[in-house]
């Protein structure tokens, strides 16, 4: 598997330099995500000077990001419409840069942001737009030769392994398949004491549709009424059982990319020895 990073950029692709990927190798880190605003507006000189950069340090291309909202599953049709063509830019652009994969974000009804709870983010009505935006970049995806990657969370429409696996069922393309970020799905007490058993359903319904994961930790924090904070992976106050996580995704998925995300830059460090550390404990090596 490979150890990478979402971060360390300072704005989106362009911004990558050599002092950005050297600062990576220096953590010991063998990619950095790619974040796209504006997809469509990639000149054929920025994908050769980043691409360039990349085959320099010898950084694989692991997974493109477009930074758009919820539009995939909204009932405003120009706004959903508008959400498909993003995606569709984002396929194309990753393929012309080398990304194997370019990330899916269900996205929500809640307008405020995409990854913010809704009460109709579980109706089948929501769903069944979803799954019509999907076969619709998908059939792309399959023209480009770029896989998508899904990711999911409790607050979301995809709020479960089995609705990520209802979902790429119901698309049908074998190009639809899942990036593992296991924190997302945290929803109740029972989950976050017993998440070894909520790692091994991912890896039990979708075993061949993983293809990479985001790195991170999380927390409850004491009070009458549950709330989960995301943390700094291997602190003693997180909870994720991150030896089955990494095990299974070198079970399932061997060759993945595995990307420490959502962190302000300094606590990076902390985070990739904190991954590093428990990866040496569950006897993984990183390629």
């Amino acid at each position: 598997m490979i150890l990478g990073v979402a971060g360390l950029v300072g704005g989106d692709w362009r911004s990558i330099d050599s002092a950005t990927l050297q600062r990576a190798a220096d953590l010991d880190f063998k990619t950095v995500q790619i974040r796209a605003d504006d997809p469509a507006s990639a000149t054929d000189d920025d994908i050769a000077r980043v691409a360039g950069l990349y085959e320099e340090f010898g950084f694989p291309m692991s997974q493109s990001v477009g930074n758009y909202g919820g539009g995939l599953c909204s009932d405003d049709e120009n706004k959903r419409a508008a959400a498909i063509q993003f995606v569709v830019d984002m396929i194309k652009f990753s393929a012309k840069l080398g990304c194997p994969n370019t990330y899916f974000r269900p996205g929500s009804m809640n307008s405020s942001g995409p990854w913010l709870p809704h009460p109709e983010n579980r109706s089948a009505t929501v769903f069944d737009r979803l799954i019509d935006s999907g076969k619709q970049v998908c059939a792309v995806a399959e023209s480009e030769g770029v896989d998508l990657a899904i990711e999911g969370g409790v607050v979301s429409p995809l709020y479960s392994a089995q609705r990520v696996r209802d979902l790429i069922d119901a698309v049908g393309s074998p190009r639809l398949k899942f990036n593992m970020d296991p924190v997302n799905f945290v929803g109740s007490i029972e989950q976050a004491y017993g998440n070894t058993e909520l790692l091994n359903e991912f890896y039990d319904l979708l075993p061949d549709r993983i293809l990479g994961a985001h790195a991170k930790d999380f927390t409850l924090v004491e009070g009458l009424l549950p709330v989960f904070e995301e943390s700094i992976i291997g602190q003693p106050e997180s909870m994720l059982d991150q030896a089955t996580f990494l095990r299974g995704m070198q079970r399932v998925c061997p060759d993945a990319h595995i990307l420490i995300e959502h962190l302000p830059d300094d606590k990076v460090p902390l985070a990739a020895e904190g991954l590093k550390r428990e990866a040496q404990q569950a006897g993984i090596t990183w390629d």
